[in-house]
């Protein structure tokens, strides 16, 4: 049995791979143990996971490998990673590649026994930023009208700074969630993931501010060449100075300062190139409502490989996704 790695450990296991996920940094696994789930990490050779934990009724677990496994793992780990999840009663395990989608992977994870899942926890397509070049290309690269916004902010007053006030930050991100309908986690999520990122330089909240009134503030994170935009809010406070804007570039030049390559702006529909330029004047539901804004910095539309479940107790797993099919058609 291969033993289980603690956080020491696992942090030293990654320097060998700069380049792997946020999603599989040891904070994030420290962030996920407060707030609900359980963490084992392993590694057998050149491939490892950090794998969060789900306690269900009856005893039962649900496995899940945010933008992981690492490395070259199938099938090397597999037989690591069953094992483990028949100890911890896991009726699945859930995987979300870090991998673009790839008819090469997509045919081995079928012949390992993994499963397309209809449920998407992190979303499946994305917006990348490419911070290689200087500012002033980068600024070419988005759209006249984002360009002319971000501008606008700063001429107009529009102060973007670094600000630790977490509680703050908390509750604008509920008055954004209850305006704009969407899911939000409880302040204390933000404060701790503040408290375990910030120390290392791996993370920054920025707020923009007119006349010391905060309008908007983001949670940026960085690993390596690699930054995300994952949370962001703001208030219906003097909306025409376009703060959002500003915002958005600031974290940008401020990863960029950080060494980052990358600006992953964290979610858009699922859907091609010309899907989503035809219709994103007229819809506004789910990730619609914010992919007219993030278009505007002009990055790359990215599809990652989706997500995979290798199920254990097939009875309890196809009721997960009946169940898992029925909500989304509710949602």
């Amino acid at each position: 049995m291969t033993p289980l790695l603690p956080h020491n450990d696992w942090s030293e296991f990654l320097t060998d791979y700069p380049g792997a996920h946020l999603l599989q940094s040891p904070q994030w696994g420290e962030l996920k143990t407060s707030f609900g789930w359980e963490v084992e990490r392993l590694s057998i050779e050149d491939s490892g996971a950090q794998v969060l934990f789900r306690r269900l009724p009856l005893g039962f677990t649900l496995a899940y490998i945010p933008k992981g496994p690492i490395g070259e793992w199938l099938p090397n780990l597999l037989p690591e990673l069953d094992a483990l999840c028949q100890r911890r009663r896991s009726f699945v395990l859930k995987i979300e590649p870090d991998s673009i989608s790839d008819p090469i992977l997509t045919d081995r994870l079928k012949e390992h026994g993994f499963i397309s899942s209809p449920q998407m926890i992190q979303p499946r397509r994305t917006l990348i930023v490419d911070l290689e070049e200087d500012e002033d290309q980068i600024l070419a690269h988005m759209h006249q009208k984002t360009r002319y916004n971000i501008r606008l902010a700063s001429r107009k007053g529009v102060e973007v700074r670094p600000r630790g006030d977490l509680e703050s930050f908390g509750r604008m991100i509920l008055e954004t969630a209850a305006r704009d309908r969407f899911g939000a986690h409880v302040p204390a999520y933000y404060k701790r993931a503040y408290d375990l990122f910030h120390p290392k330089g791996e993370c920054e909240v920025f707020v923009a501010s007119y006349e010391d009134q905060p309008l908007a503030a983001l949670m940026v994170f960085v690993r390596g060449t690699r930054s995300w935009y994952l949370y962001g809010a703001s208030t219906t406070l003097h909306r025409n100075l376009m703060p959002n804007y500003l915002l958005q570039w600031e974290a940008m030049r401020w990863a960029r300062s950080r060494g980052c390559t990358q600006y992953d702006l964290w979610g858009v529909p699922d859907e091609d190139q010309e899907t989503l330029e035809t219709g994103f004047t007229s819809r506004r539901e789910g990730l619609w409502g914010v992919y007219r804004f993030k278009r505007g910095f002009g990055g790359k539309l990215v599809r990652s490989a989706g997500a995979w479940d290798r199920p254990y107790n097939k009875s309890l797993y196809w009721i997960y996704r009946l169940f898992s099919s029925w909500r989304s058609g509710n949602a």
